[in-house]
C-alpha cells in the first residue's frame, strides 16, 4: 500500500502545476459555463480516474523506461509515430507555459517583473537533472501534500462565508471567457480538459510506473492518484466560484483567493503554487530528455539542460494567453492517445492481470533467496523461476534482476530482516559499482552461476558467462 500511496501522490503532483494550482485552467474550462462548468469538472474527473488507472498498469506491465516504448508495443508503427511526436510536443509546450506560469506567480504576489520568477524557477528545473526517476518521484510526492491542504483549508473557509447571492456568481463566472476551440460547449471543454491532463502526464506517468513492478499496486496508486485529484478539482471549481468577485481578471485566481482572506496566507500558499509548478515542469521536461536521449543515455543531462533553456527562452509569451491557446490543442490529442491507450488496455488485461500474478510469486522467491534467515534457492525453485521470466513479455534476465532490486529494497528498509543493502552492491542501482544483470548464456534464461555467487558475496563475479565460466542448473 505504501507504493500505491507513493504513486497516487506522484500522479496528483505531475497534474497540479500552474493551470490548476494557479485556478487559470478552472475558469477557462469550467467557470466560464457557470453552474454547468462544475458538472463539467465531474466528468473530467471520472475521466482521469479511468485512464489513469489504466496508463498506470501499462506502464508496469511493460516495465517502461519511456513512452514510445509502450507506444511501440500499443499501436501500429504510424501511430505509435504520431502518438510520440503529440506527447513530446505536450512536454515541451507545457514546460514552457509552467515558466511562464513561475514568473506570474511571483509578479502576482510580489509585484516583481515576471522574468525573476522564471529564472529562479528554471534554476531549480536545471538542479533538476542531477536527480534520477526514484528520487524524483520522492521530491514530487512530498510537495503534493501541502497543496492538498491549502485547498481544504480554502474549502472550510469559503464554507463558513459562503455568499448570499449564489445566481449572482453565476452570472459573473459566465463573463469569463472561455478557452478557446471548444466550441463554447461545457461538456467539449470537460472532455478536453481531461484528455490535456492525460497526455500532459502521460510520459512521467509511464516512466514512474514502469518502476513500479507490480501491476496492480501501480493500478492502485494510479486509481486513488486520479480519485484525490479528481476530488480537488471539484473543490477548486467551487472555491473560485463561491469567490468570483474577488479574482476576476487575476492570472492566479486561487492565489487571490488566499489573498483575499489575509496578505500572510496569500504569501504563504504563492509559495506552495510555485512549489507545484516546478512539480509539473520538472515532470514534462525530465520525461522529454529521457525519451530523446532513449538510445543515449549519457546525453541525458545535456539535453535536459538544453530544453530547459529553450523553454525559459518561450516562457516569455504569457501564462495566461498561454493556457487559452495552447491547453485545447493539447487536449485534443490527448482524445485520440486515450482512445489508444484504452483500446489496449481491454485487449491486454488478461495478460495483464497474469503477469501481475507472475511477478507477484517472483518477489516471493527473490525474498527466500536474499534473505539470510532463509535457505538457498532449491533447484526446483529455480526452474520455477525460469519458467516464470520465459513467460513474462519482459525480457528474462531484466525481469529477474528488477524482481531482486526491489525486493532487496524492501528488505533493507525492514528493521526485522538481516538482509542490507551495503552488502549486496549488484543489486543497489545507486552503488557506484553497480552494472545491471549479469549475461546470461544463449541456451539459459538466467545465469544461476552468477546469482549463486552473489547470494552469497553480493557481488556478481568479474568473469563473465561469455568470457569462459559455466553455468549450472542448480547448486
Amino acid at each position: 500500500m505504501k507504493k500505491s500511496v507513493k504513486v497516487a501522490l506522484a500522479f496528483v503532483g505531475l497534474l497540479v502545476g500552474a493551470g490548476f494550482a494557479s485556478g487559470q485552467e478552472a475558469i477557462q474550462y469550467f467557470l466560464a459555463y457557470g453552474y454547468w462548468g462544475i458538472v463539467g469538472a465531474i466528468v473530467a474527473g471520472i475521466i482521469i480516474v479511468l485512464v489513469g488507472s489504466t496508463l498506470f498498469q501499462l506502464g508496469s506491465y511493460y516495465l517502461a523506461n519511456d513512452h514510445s516504448a509502450v507506444f511501440r508495443r500499443v499501436s501500429k508503427p504510424v501511430v505509435s509515430t504520431f502518438l510520440d511526436i503529440s506527447t513530446m510536443f505536450t512536454l515541451f509546450a507545457i514546460g514552457f507555459v509552467m515558466v511562464a506560469g513561475a514568473g506570474s506567480n511571483m509578479a502576482q504576489q510580489f509585484g516583481t517583473p515576471t522574468w525573476v520568477g522564471s529564472v529562479v524557477m528554471t534554476l531549480m528545473l536545471l538542479g533538476s537533472g542531477f536527480l534520477n526517476v526514484d528520487k524524483l518521484t520522492n521530491v514530487i510526492s512530498a510537495i503534493t501534500p501541502l497543496l492538498i491542504l491549502s485547498v481544504v483549508g480554502a474549502l472550510m473557509v469559503t464554507i463558513v462565508n459562503m455568499p448570499d447571492h449564489i445566481g449572482a456568481l453565476n452570472d459573473l463566472a459566465m463573463t469569463n471567457t472561455p478557452a478557446s476551440g471548444v466550441f463554447n460547449n461545457w461538456l467539449i471543454s470537460a472532455l478536453n480538459y481531461s484528455a490535456l491532463c492525460i497526455i500532459m502526464a502521460v510520459s512521467m506517468i509511464l516512466v514512474i510506473a514502469g518502476s513500479q513492478l507490480n501491476p496492480r499496486e501501480a493500478g492502485t496508486g494510479g486509481l486513488v492518484g486520479g480519485m484525490l485529484f479528481s476530488v480537488m478539482l471539484v473543490i477548486l471549481v467551487f472555491v473560485i466560484f463561491a469567490n468570483m468577485d474577488g479574482v476576476i481578471g487575476a492570472d492566479f485566481p486561487l492565489l487571490m483567493v488566499f489573498h483575499n482572506m489575509h496578505p500572510l496566507v496569500g504569501l504563504a500558499v504563492s509559495v506552495v503554487i510555485y512549489l507545484m509548478i516546478y512539480n509539473t515542469a520538472v515532470g514534462m521536461f525530465y520525461a522529454m530528455a529521457r525519451r530523446l536521449t532513449a538510445s543515449r543515455p549519457e546525453l541525458f543531462r545535456p539535453v535536459y539542460f538544453t530544453v530547459v533553456l529553450i523553454g525559459f527562452a518561450l516562457s516569455f509569451i504569457g501564462f495566461a494567453s498561454l493556457v487559452s491557446w495552447v491547453y485545447p490543442v493539447i487536449g485534443y490529442l490527448g482524445m485520440a492517445l486515450i482512445a489508444v491507450m484504452l483500446g489496449s488496455w481491454l485487449k491486454d488485461r488478461g495478460r495483464i492481470r497474469e503477469e501481475t500474478r507472475r511477478r507477484e510469486r517472483l518477489a516471493e522467491l527473490a525474498e527466500t533467496a536474499l534473505e539470510p534467515s532463509e535457505d538457498d534457492l532449491s533447484a526446483r525453485e529455480r526452474r520455477e523461476v525460469e519458467s516464470l521470466v520465459t513467460e513474462s513479455n519482459v525480457d528474462e534476465t531484466e525481469l529477474w534482476q528488477s524482481v531482486q532490486e526491489e525486493v532487496a529494497a524492501e528488505l533493507d528498509a525492514d528493521p526485522v530482516s538481516e538482509f542490507s543493502l551495503d552488502d549486496a552492491p549488484a543489486l543497489n542501482p545507486e552503488h557506484e559499482n553497480y552494472e545491471g544483470a549479469p549475461d546470461s548464456p544463449e541456451d539459459k534464461p538466467i545465469d544461476w552461476e552468477a546469482y549463486a555467487e552473489m547470494y552469497e558475496t553480493g557481488s556478481f563475479p568479474a568473469v563473465k558467462p561469455e568470457a569462459g565460466s559455466s553455468s549450472t542448473s542448480g547448486q
